[in-house]
């Protein structure tokens, strides 16, 4: 079986922040045990992205904050990247004020929008293991299997990954001639505009 640092050192020699995501995701995404991420802090956009691959999400109450903060320094979402957190968030609208809004969730915020599933540190996510009973649920060796098949959206794009770059190109080329297009449009109506004026 492979491991995170086996997942690392594959990616390590493509040096794209994507793709070593998307590779660390899968793996989690599939994983044939329970995974709990235990935020102790700030969670931005890959830091959020990795945590949401897991099964559980827990949050340090006091301090720190969540944020897909993409639109704040202009890089688009990856087909994986954004599947995950449509696929996990229980409201569209969560989903919608993370991606189009860049917002800031606190640890309270997090738990009331299903972000996370509990608060608190290690003695609370250890309690919320026994009490859940995680340990046991890996024993009849389909959890990866069910994790895989619950995931479907997400793992499909994290395993075609280079079909997943090739979307997000043909996208990007799209919105620049979208953009070109706007650009002339509103050009062409400032030369109209002053032609019209240029007859009163």
């Amino acid at each position: 079986m492979e491991t995170i640092v086996d997942v690392c050192l594959r990616c390590l020699p493509h040096l794209n922040i994507s793709y070593i995501i998307a590779h660390s995701a899968d793996f989690h995404a599939s994983y044939p045990m329970p995974t709990i991420a235990l935020i102790n802090g700030h969670a931005f956009a890959a830091g959020i992205m990795t945590a949401m691959m897991h099964d559980y999400r827990f949050m340090n109450p006091h301090r720190g904050f969540l944020c897909l903060n993409e639109l704040e320094f202009g890089a688009s979402l990856k087909a994986p990247m954004s599947s995950i957190f449509r696929q996990k968030l229980p409201n569209p609208n969560t989903y919608r004020t993370m991606v189009l809004e860049a917002k800031r969730f606190n640890a309270l915020e997090a738990l009331q929008e299903g972000i996370v599933d509990g608060l608190g540190m290690v003695p609370e996510v250890l309690k919320f293991i026994q009490e859940m009973g995680l340990v046991e649920k890996a024993k009849s060796g389909v959890y990866g299997q069910l994790k895989a098949e619950m995931w479907r959206e997400t793992v499909g794009y994290l395993d075609d990954y280079a079909g997943s770059e090739k979307m997000v190109e043909e996208s990007m080329r799209g919105e620049e001639r979208r953009k070109e297009r706007g650009e002339k449009r509103v050009e062409e109506w400032e030369k109209l505009k002053d032609q019209k004026g240029a007859k009163l």
